[in-house]
């Protein structure tokens, strides 16, 4: 196919199963270039709009839409550093939940489900503070009852004991890795009542492939812009 063939909306959305309307909001977006216009004012595509199209939907599993779509404005803005840059940043996040993940087998491998709950030990401010998230963070979690801290008779100050702040960092890690607070919930539970670990373990082998089929995706990515980029500078 010649890089100055033309192409129809309809020829780059029949490939992926797209509409052509999805191809227009791709060029508005900048994720395409410019598309050409015939006298009457119709799109015309090329080539390279093609190798575009399939550079975005490769990046898409790999770092999300929202970060793909800044990757490919950069490129069609000649911002290459700039795109380069992002796709770094995104495999720091990756590497950065891998190793949340080890944390959170590593501290399974020291939980003791069945041991009594200890004396108070910290308050929502510091425990916030310790995980860098919001005290109306860990509200919500109670709410939902992955935390369950006690009230101080006296002040009414929520008191989180050994145990609280454990259920709390292994909700904090499961968030991190993507689950919901409704899907957390059963598996602290079962970790409370010394039901066995069976079923964290099965959500972080989950965990483990899904890292791993995104990093698979960020192959497939990274060769689609890089055939897009050699495109483009022929």
């Amino acid at each position: 196919m010649a890089s100055r063939e033309r192409l129809r909306p309809v020829d780059l959305a029949r490939e992926h199963g797209l509409s052509t309307q999805a191809i227009r909001n791709y060029e508005q977006a900048g994720i395409l270039p410019g598309a050409g216009r015939t006298p009457h004012g119709y799109r015309t595509y090329t080539v390279r709009h093609a190798q575009a199209l399939r550079a975005f939907l490769a990046l898409v599993p790999a770092h999300g839409h929202q970060t793909a779509t800044s990757i490919m404005q950069a490129v069609n803005r000649d911002a290459v550093e700039d795109a380069l840059k992002i796709i770094d940043e995104s495999h720091a996040q990756l590497l950065d939940d891998r190793r949340t993940l080890l944390a959170v087998e590593n501290a399974l491998r020291d939980l003791a489900p069945s041991a009594p709950p200890g004396p108070g030990v910290t308050f929502i401010g510091p425990l916030a503070r310790k995980l860098g998230i919001r005290p109306a963070t860990l509200r919500k979690w109670e709410q939902a009852g992955l935390v369950r801290p006690r009230r101080d008779r006296q002040t009414g100050y929520r008191v989180y004991t050994a145990a609280d702040v454990r259920d709390a960092q292994l909700a904090h890690q499961l968030r991190r890795g993507g689950y919901l607070l409704e899907q957390i919930a059963p598996l602290i539970e079962q970790v409370r009542a010394a039901g066995g670990l069976a079923p964290l373990e099965a959500a972080l082998r989950d965990w483990h492939g899904r890292l791993s089929t995104r990093g698979r995706a960020m192959l497939s990515g990274a060769a689609e812009l890089d055939a897009y980029l050699r495109h483009t500078a022929t």
